[in-house]
Protein backbone atom coordinates (compact mmCIF):
# COMPACT_ATOMS: atom_id res chain seq x y z
CA UNK A 1 0.00 0.00 0.00
CA UNK A 2 1.34 3.44 -0.92
CA UNK A 3 2.10 5.98 1.76
CA UNK A 4 -0.72 8.41 2.51
CA UNK A 5 0.14 12.11 2.49
CA UNK A 6 -1.14 14.13 5.49
CA UNK A 7 -2.69 17.46 4.56
CA UNK A 8 -0.96 19.41 7.34
CA UNK A 9 2.13 17.64 8.73
CA UNK A 10 3.34 20.72 10.59
CA UNK A 11 0.07 20.97 12.45
CA UNK A 12 0.30 17.27 13.31
CA UNK A 13 3.70 17.79 14.93
CA UNK A 14 2.43 20.88 16.75
CA UNK A 15 -0.48 18.86 18.12
CA UNK A 16 1.83 16.04 19.22
CA UNK A 17 4.13 18.45 21.01
CA UNK A 18 1.26 20.38 22.57
CA UNK A 19 -0.36 17.27 24.00
CA UNK A 20 2.76 15.28 24.89
CA UNK A 21 5.62 17.73 25.49
CA UNK A 22 6.99 18.21 29.01
CA UNK A 23 9.06 16.51 31.70
CA UNK A 24 6.33 14.12 32.90
CA UNK A 25 4.15 13.08 29.90
CA UNK A 26 5.07 9.65 28.59
CA UNK A 27 6.79 11.05 25.51
CA UNK A 28 9.47 12.33 27.90
CA UNK A 29 10.46 8.69 28.40
CA UNK A 30 11.48 8.71 24.77
CA UNK A 31 13.71 11.74 25.31
CA UNK A 32 15.33 10.16 28.38
CA UNK A 33 16.01 6.88 26.57
CA UNK A 34 17.22 8.44 23.34
CA UNK A 35 19.49 10.93 25.11
CA UNK A 36 20.95 8.23 27.37
CA UNK A 37 22.02 5.98 24.51
CA UNK A 38 22.95 8.83 22.17
CA UNK A 39 25.24 10.39 24.74
CA UNK A 40 27.17 7.14 25.03
CA UNK A 41 27.63 7.05 21.28
CA UNK A 42 28.65 10.69 21.00
CA UNK A 43 31.26 10.22 23.72
CA UNK A 44 32.54 7.04 22.06
CA UNK A 45 31.56 5.07 25.14
CA UNK A 46 29.01 2.62 23.75
CA UNK A 47 30.85 -0.29 25.39
CA UNK A 48 30.17 1.31 28.78
CA UNK A 49 26.50 0.44 28.34
CA UNK A 50 27.49 -3.06 29.52
CA UNK A 51 29.81 -2.15 32.40
CA UNK A 52 28.78 -2.93 35.98
CA UNK A 53 25.79 -1.01 37.26
CA UNK A 54 25.65 0.81 33.91
CA UNK A 55 24.14 -2.34 32.40
CA UNK A 56 21.28 -2.20 34.87
CA UNK A 57 20.74 1.48 34.09
CA UNK A 58 20.75 0.73 30.36
CA UNK A 59 18.06 -1.90 30.82
CA UNK A 60 16.00 0.37 33.05
CA UNK A 61 16.11 3.28 30.60
CA UNK A 62 15.08 1.07 27.72
CA UNK A 63 12.50 -0.80 29.77
CA UNK A 64 10.78 2.28 31.16
CA UNK A 65 10.60 3.84 27.71
CA UNK A 66 9.04 0.67 26.30
CA UNK A 67 6.60 0.52 29.21
CA UNK A 68 5.60 4.15 28.66
CA UNK A 69 5.04 3.37 25.00
CA UNK A 70 2.73 0.44 25.70
CA UNK A 71 5.04 -2.53 25.30
CA UNK A 72 4.30 -4.03 28.73
CA UNK A 73 0.51 -4.08 28.55
CA UNK A 74 -2.10 -6.72 27.78
CA UNK A 75 -0.60 -9.99 26.57
CA UNK A 76 2.80 -8.51 25.71
CA UNK A 77 5.63 -10.97 26.28
CA UNK A 78 7.68 -8.33 28.11
CA UNK A 79 4.99 -8.11 30.78
CA UNK A 80 6.17 -11.47 32.12
CA UNK A 81 9.82 -10.39 32.44
CA UNK A 82 12.03 -8.14 34.52
CA UNK A 83 14.40 -5.57 33.08
CA UNK A 84 17.12 -8.25 33.09
CA UNK A 85 15.46 -9.74 30.02
CA UNK A 86 16.74 -6.73 28.11
CA UNK A 87 20.41 -7.55 28.73
CA UNK A 88 20.75 -9.35 25.35
CA UNK A 89 19.24 -6.29 23.67
CA UNK A 90 21.74 -3.94 25.29
CA UNK A 91 24.53 -6.32 24.27
CA UNK A 92 23.29 -6.14 20.70
CA UNK A 93 23.05 -2.34 20.85
CA UNK A 94 26.62 -2.09 22.13
CA UNK A 95 27.81 -3.98 19.05
CA UNK A 96 25.53 -2.28 16.53
CA UNK A 97 27.07 -1.02 13.26
CA UNK A 98 27.99 2.65 13.47
CA UNK A 99 25.71 3.41 10.55
CA UNK A 100 22.66 2.76 12.73
CA UNK A 101 23.75 5.54 15.09
CA UNK A 102 24.31 8.05 12.30
CA UNK A 103 21.78 7.42 9.55
CA UNK A 104 18.39 9.09 9.30
CA UNK A 105 15.50 9.09 6.83
CA UNK A 106 17.39 11.13 4.25
CA UNK A 107 20.08 8.42 4.15
CA UNK A 108 17.84 5.47 3.38
CA UNK A 109 19.16 3.47 0.45
CA UNK A 110 19.53 -0.22 -0.32
CA UNK A 111 22.62 -0.62 1.86
CA UNK A 112 21.44 1.31 4.92
CA UNK A 113 17.96 -0.22 4.79
CA UNK A 114 19.58 -3.66 4.74
CA UNK A 115 21.51 -2.74 7.90
CA UNK A 116 18.27 -1.60 9.55
CA UNK A 117 16.42 -4.78 8.68
CA UNK A 118 19.31 -7.02 9.71
CA UNK A 119 19.34 -5.36 13.12
CA UNK A 120 15.56 -5.74 13.35
CA UNK A 121 15.93 -9.46 12.68
CA UNK A 122 18.69 -9.74 15.29
CA UNK A 123 16.48 -7.99 17.84
CA UNK A 124 13.65 -10.38 17.09
CA UNK A 125 15.56 -13.30 18.59
CA UNK A 126 16.90 -11.41 21.62
CA UNK A 127 13.91 -9.62 23.08
CA UNK A 128 10.78 -11.32 24.44
CA UNK A 129 8.02 -10.72 21.91
CA UNK A 130 10.58 -9.79 19.28
CA UNK A 131 8.47 -11.09 16.43
CA UNK A 132 6.44 -7.90 16.87
CA UNK A 133 7.54 -5.23 14.40
CA UNK A 134 5.95 -2.69 16.73
CA UNK A 135 8.38 -3.66 19.48
CA UNK A 136 11.51 -3.86 17.34
CA UNK A 137 10.81 -0.55 15.60
CA UNK A 138 10.14 1.16 18.94
CA UNK A 139 13.45 -0.09 20.30
CA UNK A 140 15.29 1.22 17.24
CA UNK A 141 13.51 4.56 17.42
CA UNK A 142 14.22 4.91 21.15
CA UNK A 143 17.89 4.00 20.89
CA UNK A 144 19.07 5.15 17.46
CA UNK A 145 16.23 7.38 16.27
CA UNK A 146 16.72 5.91 12.80
CA UNK A 147 13.21 4.60 12.05
CA UNK A 148 9.67 5.53 13.08
CA UNK A 149 7.69 3.17 15.30
CA UNK A 150 5.41 0.99 13.22
CA UNK A 151 2.55 0.87 15.72
CA UNK A 152 -1.12 0.77 14.76
CA UNK A 153 -1.54 4.54 14.73
CA UNK A 154 1.52 5.08 12.55
CA UNK A 155 0.35 2.34 10.18
CA UNK A 156 -3.16 3.73 10.01
CA UNK A 157 -1.91 7.28 9.43
CA UNK A 158 0.70 6.34 6.85
CA UNK A 159 -1.03 3.43 5.13
CA UNK A 160 2.20 1.42 5.45
CA UNK A 161 1.44 -2.07 6.67
CA UNK A 162 4.81 -3.37 7.82
CA UNK A 163 8.38 -2.55 8.83
CA UNK A 164 10.11 -3.53 5.60
CA UNK A 165 12.28 -2.17 2.81
CA UNK A 166 9.57 -0.70 0.59
CA UNK A 167 7.98 1.13 3.50
CA UNK A 168 11.29 2.72 4.50
CA UNK A 169 11.98 3.83 0.93
CA UNK A 170 8.53 5.39 0.72
CA UNK A 171 9.24 7.25 3.95
CA UNK A 172 12.46 8.53 2.38
CA UNK A 173 10.52 9.84 -0.60
CA UNK A 174 8.04 11.50 1.75
CA UNK A 175 10.93 13.22 3.49
CA UNK A 176 12.35 14.45 0.19
CA UNK A 177 9.03 15.99 -0.72
CA UNK A 178 8.56 17.60 2.70
CA UNK A 179 12.13 18.26 3.79
CA UNK A 180 11.66 21.90 4.78
CA UNK A 181 8.65 21.12 6.96
CA UNK A 182 10.25 18.12 8.64
CA UNK A 183 13.51 19.94 9.35
CA UNK A 184 11.62 22.89 10.81
CA UNK A 185 9.85 20.51 13.21
CA UNK A 186 13.00 18.95 14.66
CA UNK A 187 12.59 20.25 18.20
CA UNK A 188 15.27 19.88 20.84
CA UNK A 189 15.06 16.99 23.28
CA UNK A 190 14.63 17.45 27.04
CA UNK A 191 16.58 16.00 29.95
CA UNK A 192 15.18 14.39 33.12
CA UNK A 193 14.69 17.77 34.81
CA UNK A 194 12.82 19.12 31.80
CA UNK A 195 15.63 21.35 30.56
CA UNK A 196 15.98 21.71 26.80
CA UNK A 197 19.14 20.19 25.33
CA UNK A 198 20.99 20.96 22.11
CA UNK A 199 20.32 17.45 20.80
CA UNK A 200 17.42 17.44 18.35
CA UNK A 201 14.82 14.87 17.41
CA UNK A 202 15.77 12.93 14.30
CA UNK A 203 13.91 13.10 11.01
CA UNK A 204 12.50 9.64 11.74
CA UNK A 205 11.10 10.85 15.06
CA UNK A 206 9.37 13.78 13.35
CA UNK A 207 7.93 11.44 10.71
CA UNK A 208 6.72 9.22 13.54
CA UNK A 209 4.90 12.16 15.15
CA UNK A 210 3.29 13.23 11.87
CA UNK A 211 1.76 9.86 11.09
CA UNK A 212 0.98 8.96 14.71
CA UNK A 213 -1.28 12.00 14.97
CA UNK A 214 -2.70 11.34 11.49
CA UNK A 215 -3.64 7.82 12.61
CA UNK A 216 -5.41 9.21 15.68
CA UNK A 217 -7.78 11.38 13.66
Amino acid sequence: MALKIPLDPKNNVAQFMRERRGSTPRNASYDHCFNYFREHFERNRVNDLLNGTQLQLSCLHLGFYLASWGMFRGKAALLQHSSSALVPVVELISNAPEVLWTLDVKDYDDESVSEILEFKDALAVRVPGGRSEILTSKIMLGVFGCVPAFDRYFRKGSGLSSFRKQALLEIREYYRGNQDVIESCRSNTMDFEGSVLERQYTQAKVVDMIFFIEGNK
